[in-house]
């Protein structure tokens, strides 16, 4: 199963709105096959598993990390090839919670006298696909929400100097975090200040690009901005609550789509309704790289479901320094929202904070 985990992390920012996964086929105690599903529209991880092994299928045993698919989708059904592969045990590492399976693949396979055995590793592959798993039960993506502070909290000095903040090595972690999602979130003044390309480079790969969405109410987003880039008419939201199509109509041929939403009751763009938007165009992840107001928005539309927080061993101070999030916030204590399953990870001195909301 850990072989199969790491074959389905190859793909990791390709597959959408599939899930990740990956199969390896074993004989005798050896690897006979193994394979991981790509991307939507191509086979999945246990149709090449199986192809690689070949007739020497017969009697073996499937290690798979989600349930196999029982269902005609973009491929045929995963377990109408395992049974004619007459594969013997299929062990998976979790459910699937499409509801168009949940439960009915490994259903399927036992009616045909296949054994099968579930919950192997399960917390490791349900963690695998956590995008997935959300944006098939809700429809909304999942969101992440990174920002990178100095210990005390701040994430510009009182002039506004940011640049950097953290080390290179967790730069290069950012990079990897932005080719594993669907999209890249920031603010208007996130681009005004920094003008950022919102690419993801990682020496030795060309990942693809992910969206890039701007949220800008008043339409202030530079026409000449590098977010734009070869591929803005592709890749590039542009989210606001301007109506007046003489201020959209010059952005019409740099973006694929302007989003015009409603302001929510605390005077802002409505992130949850541009979530559902973005959710059914089947973007099923989102990284917030923002500053201190997209994150404080939010935050208070209630959004994130996972923070990635990168703290470097530096104190800024300074009573106009920009703290990591605004936005209206938490009245009392009580009302703070609370993180579960924190990690800790280190990048050389940097302190990288991760947890989940809900």
């Amino acid at each position: 199963m850990m072989k199969a985990l790491a074959l389905a992390r190859k793909a990791s920012g390709l597959t959408a709105p599939n899930p990740l996964v990956g199969a390896v086929v074993v004989a005798d105690g050896k690897i006979i096959g193994s394979g991981f599903h790509p991307r939507a529209g191509e086979p999945h991880a246990e149709i090449f598993a199986l192809r690689e092994a070949g007739a020497r299928a017969f009697g073996a045993d499937l290690y798979v990390t989600l349930e196999p698919c029982n269902h005609q989708g973009r491929t045929p059904p995963c377990t109408a090839a395992i049974i004619k592969a007459k594969i013997s045990r299929v062990v998976a590492g979790t459910l699937d919670p499409n509801p168009r399976v949940a439960g009915r693949g490994i259903e399927q396979l036992r009616k045909a006298g296949i054994k099968v055995e579930t919950g192997l590793l399960e917390k490791e592959c349900r963690r695998l696909n956590e995008f997935w798993n959300k944006f098939i039960t809700t429809g909304i993506p999942f969101v992440t929400i990174k920002t990178a502070a100095s210990l005390d909290g701040r994430i510009a000095t009182r002039t506004g100097h940011s640049q950097w903040i953290t080390n290179e090595k967790s730069r290069r972690y950012v990079h990897q975090l932005r080719a594993a999602h669907d999209a890249i979130l920031i603010g208007i003044g996130t681009l005004l200040k920094d003008n950022p390309r919102l690419t993801a480079r990682i020496p030795g790969e060309k990942p693809r690009n992910p969206y890039r969405i701007v949220v800008d109410s008043l339409l202030r987003t530079p026409l000449d901005s590098k977010i734009f880039g070869p591929d803005g008419r592709e890749r590039v939201l542009l989210a606001t609550r301007e109506h007046d199509e003489k201020k959209i109509a010059p952005y019409r041929n740099l973006v694929r789509d302007i989003l015009v939403l409603p302001c929510n009751n605390l005077g802002q763009l409505d992130l949850a309704e541009l979530m559902k938007i973005l959710g059914a165009r089947e973007i099923t992840s989102v990284l917030i790289e923002g500053g201190s107001e997209i994150n404080g928005s939010a935050l208070d539309n209630q959004i994130i479901d996972k923070i990635c927080f990168f703290y470097a061993p530096i104190l800024i101070g300074g009573r106009g320094s920009l703290g990591m999030i605004s936005g209206h916030g938490a009245e009392t204590i009580a009302q703070a929202q609370p993180l579960k399953d924190i990690t800790i990870r280190n990048f050389d001195n940097d302190i990288c904070v991760e947890g989940y909301l809900r």
